[in-house]
């Protein structure tokens, strides 16, 4: 599937109904997911298993599915963000498995982790147990996270390793009061991390 027609299907999912502003509830863009998922795929990133760690409302773990992953599982610990998640993924037409788990009691194994971490704005170091957890069930994982955070995250997931990365924008949606523009578009930086140093950038 290319990947302008994932985003404009990806389009059609739901966001939160009443998103928390502590949790970093901001559905990730539909022009974003297709792009990063696209890029995973392209990668035979997603083959296997798929896990979306925070999962939200699925923009992620239903775009996996939809580009064929053959077993996918979101997680999140908002339960009603997981009940819309399941109607997109039926409204959708795949079949994507949701668990309401917080991220550190995530356990088995994962081909391909893929995520919206918070940034970590409202509560400093919000993204590290997501970092910790896709460290530890996944092989491969892609991740978004803020510009500038390279240094970090390259440090943090030590020994995994960073393979590629690349700069883009994450529109946000007004969502909450002290927003003060209707679209505030933000610079992140999307990360391709390997958990293990033998393996070549070649997957």
């Amino acid at each position: 599937m290319k990947q302008r027609k994932l985003e404009i299907l990806l389009e059609k999912v739901r966001g939160f109904e009443k998103p928390n502003v502590t949790l970093e509830q901001y559905p990730t863009p539909a022009l974003l997911a297709a792009e990063m998922l696209h890029f995973a795929f392209m990668k035979g990133d997603l083959e296997g298993t798929v896990y979306d760690l925070g999962c939200g409302t699925g923009m992620l773990a239903i775009g996996a599915a939809v580009l064929g992953a053959e077993r996918v599982v979101g997680f999140d610990s908002d339960p009603g963000a997981l009940e819309i998640a399941r109607e997109n993924a039926e409204m959708i037409g795949v079949d994507v498995e949701f668990e309401c788990k917080d991220i550190r009691q995530v356990r088995g194994h994962a081909d391909t982790v893929v995520m919206n971490p918070p940034f970590g704005a409202q509560v400093k170091g919000s993204d590290r147990p997501f970092l910790k957890t896709a460290m530890r069930v996944a092989d491969v994982t892609y991740s978004i996270h803020n510009s500038g955070s390279l240094a970090f995250v390259k440090k943090f997931i030590q020994p995994a390793v960073i393979t590629e990365w690349y700069n883009t924008g994450f529109p946000i949606k007004r969502t909450f009061k002290f927003h003060k523009k209707d679209v505030e578009r933000i610079e992140v930086e999307i990360y391709r991390i390997i958990t293990d140093n033998c393996q070549t950038d070649q997957k």
